[in-house]
């Protein structure tokens, strides 16, 4: 298919556009409707009629920004119409929604008149909480925004001009700090003198830089004092004393170039002119002033960013304006100033510097990025961008005045952007939260693998967890450098050469010596088996808890934690459990690797140590004993195993809320259960999977983690004497965190039921 037809193909299948509009609250019942509308609806508009500040408590109106245009310059296509720009303005709402959650309606306005659209925008401001003006034509765009700023009490903001302006000049404070450049001493070239290009000169003067270094050309030339040709009152705030006039003499010489102009502007000549180490951000889309292959062919000390995604340095504006207003409107700002702008700079330019997830490193196509010439901006895709610059505006929304709602703890404010990603980051937190409470030790038997490496980079710098690494120290300590770690102070066993050696092959000599283990065989694992060894500082209470299996097979990580630390003397076996984070629930799935054909006594003791586990969460357990069968509806030895499990679990742990044997649809159907099993203590709301036996479990659990969407944490391992959790071959650095978390908190609980025992 070409590409035309595949674009056009993707705006118009199934429901035509890209954006619709979902009800918040149910309207299933008459009741519903008379609370939704009339007579109901009358209490929340008295409401603000008395407080009209009460409409962001009753109404979307906080959370709604209308993205507003009229089409006089629209992407690269230029002036095509208030009507032909609604895609892109449809558009601009999907990426507010999809990066901030952000509500929007977009708004296009059939005119060219600009007191007319002032005047229209104006008369909006009750339904909206800000308002995005796009592909406004310069110089009537300047005018437009300085109006409706002036005559709004609602955050106002161009995107072409700001969000362009605020990525690219993080860009360039991080180039100017590789290359070791003082922004007051540099020389600037702006080229193009429309929206994008007098705010990105404005914010560099902003940042320090000397409008009199600076040298701003348009399609005539350079834009100089005096000059009669082309001008208007904002080309004249830049303009300075220069005997330059075109923009070949402006680049001789000149540190740094902003371009949002036109293709194939700039040549290899003036790239040749510029000084040493140029910064140069040639961002016209969808083809830059000069192509990186071009600048490199004739010198190799530029830093070079465009506009596309296929060359490093994107300055992309979806790293700008869902987040920028995401802290606007949290904070009821009546405006978005410089203060917030300045924030949002450097925030972005601050993200850059650290070590960048491996979720957005596989967004990529597994390209590894780290701060420095060829990375100077953080990627759209980089979920760590909201909790970055939405509190960083928001704070300077408060500190500059201008914010309506004061957030007193930043960090939960933080922690509350972070829930908007997933159900399953609002859970972490709050468990990662109760890790920070009381930090535990965690030996990692892999410790020369880089993920496990700068996880724990990630764990120190958070204070979830004490990292224990094993493996060559002198190996590790030049990984740790490779990867621009900062690992001061972690502690780093070699067991080939640690004094402990000796003594746990003793004790391992102990554990097996009546299962085939010899003592020469208990010394050579105990020296050159890593999970062997971190087993055994669990054991010996030398370390709280382990994590392995990044590099090794399922068997190869649990068979030592058995051998050494062994089950829980009160239970029948080790079980495992998976957490499903969907994007409005939580489920639990078990057992889903350890178990293979578990008797009905097992299945019972999995269903109470997985509701057990899902309390760590902070998640009431409502469990549900899976089976093809409906409370008795086929009898079968399969079915009997789950009926007489559901009823052991009811004599075991008579608090819990369970049920079954039960079909997996009834567990979540609540109309199902109303109807026909009005007995059953699920109600269509199980949050605990029990499965009968590992096929079942290990299957389902997997395709609702790649067909359902959900995010998956674990294998968690349930009834081991002491935390020991697995992680998989591909589980990246988040997840390591994660589950250290876990294991953190499972110590937690271990240490607390030892304090009672005693």
């Amino acid at each position: 298919m070409a590409k035309n037809s595949e674009a056009l193909e993707y705006h118009s299948s199934g429901r035509k556009g890209k954006i619709e509009v979902i009800a918040t609250k149910p309207c299933l019942t008459s009741r519903d409707l008379s609370l939704a509308y009339s007579p109901g609806v009358a209490e929340p508009c008295l409401e603000i009629e008395k407080n009209p500040k009460d409409a962001y408590e009753y109404t979307a109106k906080g959370n709604l920004v209308a993205v507003v245009s009229n089409g006089t310059a629209v992407l690269g296509l230029g002036d095509i119409g208030a009507l032909a720009s609604k895609p892109v303005m449809e558009g601009k709402g999907v990426l507010f929604k999809r990066f901030a959650d952000v509500d929007v309606f977009d708004i296009e306005i059939d005119s060219k008149d600009q007191e007319e659209i002032v005047r229209t925008v104006k008369l909006l401001e009750p339904t909206f909480g800000g308002i995005n003006l796009e592909d406004f034509k310069a110089p009537e765009c300047f005018y437009i925004e300085e109006q409706l700023k002036e005559r709004m009490n609602i955050p106002v903001f161009h995107d072409d001009q700001h969000g362009t302006a605020i990525i690219a000049n993080a860009g360039l404070i991080n180039a100017l700090e590789i290359i070791g450049k003082d922004i007051g001493k540099i020389r600037i070239v702006v080229n193009g003198a429309g929206a994008a290009g007098i705010a990105c000169a404005n914010m560099a003067i902003t940042l320090g830089a000397k409008q009199e270094n600076m040298i701003l050309c348009d399609s005539k030339g350079v834009i100089y004092k005096g000059r009669k040709e082309g001008m208007n009152p904002y080309k004249e705030r830049l303009a300075t004393e220069s005997h330059m006039r075109t923009l070949d003499e402006a680049m001789e010489g000149a540190d740094v170039f902003f371009g949002v102009s036109a293709k194939d502007v700039v040549t290899p000549e003036m790239v040749a002119s510029m000084a040493a180490d140029p910064v140069i951000f040639a961002m016209a889309n969808p083809d830059p002033e000069i192509l990186p292959s071009e600048a490199f062919k004739v010198r190799d000390d530029v830093i070079m960013g465009t506009g596309r995604s296929d060359f490093p340095n994107q300055v992309n504006n979806v790293l700008c304006f869902p987040f920028l207003f995401r802290g606007a409107l949290d904070t009821n700002a009546t405006a978005i100033n410089d203060e917030m702008k300045m924030a949002a700079v450097k925030a972005l330019a601050n993200l850059a510097k650290e070590d960048v997830p491996d979720s957005v490193i596989k967004a990529y196509g597994n390209t590894k990025f780290s701060f420095g010439r060829d990375y100077l901006i953080p990627k759209p895709f980089d979920p760590r961008v909201l909790l970055h610059v939405a509190p960083a505006v928001a704070q300077a929304a408060i500190d500059s005045g201008v914010a309506q709602t004061h957030i007193e703890d930043m960090q939960k404010y933080t922690e509350s952007l972070e829930a908007l990603q997933g159900r399953s980051k609002e859970i972490m937190r709050t468990l990662i939260n109760k890790a920070k409470s009381c930090r535990k030790r965690i030996v990692f038997p892999e410790g020369d693998h880089d993920k496990i490496l700068r996880a724990a980079q990630v764990l120190m710098d958070e204070r979830i967890a004490i990292p224990i690494l094993l493996g060559p120290e002198k190996e590790i300590i030049n990984s740790i450098r490779r990867l621009g770690l900062d690992l001061h102070g972690v502690q780093i066993i070699d067991p080939h050469d640690n004094p402990n050696t000796k003594k746990y092959a003793e004790e391992f000599f102990r554990l097996r010596q009546r299962k085939g283990v010899t003592q020469a065989e208990a010394i050579r694992t105990m020296g050159h088996e890593p999970n062997y060894f971190g087993a055994m500082m669990v054991h010996m209470g030398d370390a709280d808890a382990m994590l392995s299996g990044i590099n090794h097979h399922y068997p190869e990580t649990i068979r030592p934690t058995l051998e050494i630390i062994g089950k829980q003397d009160e239970i029948m076996g080790v079980h495992g459990l998976y957490m499903l984070a969907f994007k409005n629930q939580v489920v639990f799935c078990a057992d889903t690797t350890v178990c293979i054909d578990p008797s009905a006594e097992e299945l019972a003791e999995t269903a109470i140590l997985a509701a057990n586990k899902a309390r760590h969460f902070d998640v009431e357990p409502r469990v549900a004993m899976l089976s093809f069968s409906n409370f008795g509806s086929a009898n079968h030895p399969f079915t009997t195993k789950i009926r007489e499990a559901t009823k052991l679990v009811k004599e075991w742990a008579p608090e819990l809320i369970v049920e079954g044997e039960m079909q997996a649809n009834v567990a979540f159907d609540h109309e199902i259960t109303e109807r026909q099993y009005p007995f059953s203590a699920i109600k269509g709301d199980a949050n605990v999977l029990i499965f009968p036996d590992l096929d079942s479990g290990n299957i389902a659990y997997k395709l609702l983690n790649k067909l359902g969407g959900a995010e998956a944490v674990g294998p968690i391992l349930m009834g081991v004497k002491k935390p020991v959790h697995v992680l998989q071959r591909g589980d990246d650095v988040n997840d390591i965190v994660n589950l250290t978390a876990v294991a953190v908190v499972d110590a937690q609980k271990s240490m607390e039921q030892e304090v009672h025992k005693n």
